[in-house]
């Protein structure tokens, strides 16, 4: 029976909303964390009766189609790149950024990923690097006896160091954008690379036209909103049980045409 195929789609299209949906919980309180949304399209359709097609020598036609839909499936499951709120955290070296950008930082393998965790720390050589050691792009290195740190909102860092008055510039702080956030691809640990889809990245200091600025002792929370997800999620829930509802009704209509057959 057809209407077995078809809820059969819509109960897999709802266990990978709940997935998503689950995803989304579970990040909660990651940090620069952006929500995933399912969306959906429907399949192909059984054409009974084709609108427009003749029905009489006198060119009478048909006004509109019988046809019969197949089922769901999983279309995308974009990211919604909406800024999060700041939470302050009184770290020299937590940034972050207040309207558009990524910042910028060299894998182990060369590559450039981009982030919108700004939770950095310096290593051993005074570099400023992220929690797992990818050093930020471009670079910039801490004098290691530096008393204080600044970062201004557009990008640029200080140092204190002892014997002088004035601090002095150690580095800019650079931010990438996109054309097509969506199209990024997630590595993981807060991390994104660009794809063909997404388009190159744009590079430019923080506050020029388009893009954001930082906020030194802050980092963005997940865009996040625990009622929505979990309004989401009973939705969710609910489609699934009605389509687990029709296939059981469609079980039972085969077992009663068995029957009647017998």
């Amino acid at each position: 029976m057809q209407a077995i195929r078809t809820a059969a789609t819509g109960m897999a299209a709802q266990e990978l909303n709940v997935t998503v949906i689950s995803n989304n919980i579970a990040n909660l309180r990651t940090t620069g964390f952006k929500r995933q949304r399912a969306e959906f399209q429907d399949l192909l359709y059984l054409n009974l009766r084709r609108a427009g097609t003749s029905t009489s020598q006198s060119n009478t036609i048909v006004p509109s189609a019988i046809e019969l839909g197949t089922g769901v499936r999983t279309g995308a499951t974009p990211r919604i790149h909406t800024q999060g709120s700041l939470q302050q955290t009184d770290k020299d070296f937590d940034i972050a950024i207040r309207g558009e950008g990524y910042f910028r930082v060299t894998l182990p393998d060369g590559r450039t990923a981009y982030s919108r965790d700004g939770s950095f720390q310096t290593d051993a050589q005074g570099q400023i690097v992220t929690k797992d050691g990818y050093v930020l792009d471009p670079a910039i290195t801490v004098p290691q006896n530096a008393t204080a740190i600044t970062i201004s909102g557009t990008g640029v860092v200080q140092a204190t160091v002892p014997g002088q008055t004035a601090p002095q510039d150690v580095g800019q702080i650079q931010l990438a954008r996109f054309i097509n956030k969506s199209g990024l691809e997630s590595l993981g640990d807060n991390l994104f690379i660009e794809t063909a889809a997404s388009g190159a990245a744009q590079a430019a200091n923080p506050g020029a036209e388009g893009y954001g600025t930082l906020q030194q002792k802050f980092l963005e929370e997940a865009n996040v909103n625990a009622v929505t997800e979990i309004s989401d999620l009973i939705a969710a829930q609910r489609a699934y049980e009605m389509n687990a509802r029709v296939i059981r009704s469609g079980d039972e209509l085969l077992q009663a045409t068995a029957q009647l057959g017998r």
